[in-house]
């Protein structure tokens, strides 16, 4: 039985997975078609990879996968936008309010 050996791959903290091109293209266009967005850079976990949100001047948001917390900062300042930790700052009340209404309006 197997159970108990080790698995094979380099010790310690594995790469982070690429972000695909489509996830890229689609994170510039939010910028590029809204006023007043900024990023907010989430950890990656057990289940999802680090992932950037960006948030616009309403609450709208969008979140895809990124490479890694350097790859969210390096997409940020190409597009000349705030990135921020979401563990340090949190997430902005606008986001709350805009999901808040997205419910109302879908009720």
């Amino acid at each position: 039985m197997s159970w108990f050996r080790r698995r094979k791959g380099t010790p310690g903290r594995q790469a982070e997975r690429p972000a695909a091109q489509a996830d890229l293209d689609h994170l510039e266009q939010f910028v590029r078609s809204r006023r007043g967005v900024e990023a907010f850079i989430e950890p990656k976990t057990t289940v999802t990879e680090t992932t950037v949100m960006l948030i616009a001047h309403d609450g709208e948001w969008t979140r895809r996968r990124i490479d890694g917390p350097e790859g969210a900062r390096r997409f940020a300042h190409r597009l000349a936008i705030p990135v921020y930790d979401v563990r340090l700052v949190g997430y902005p009340q606008r986001m709350r309010d805009y999901n808040e209404r997205r419910k109302r309006a879908a009720n």
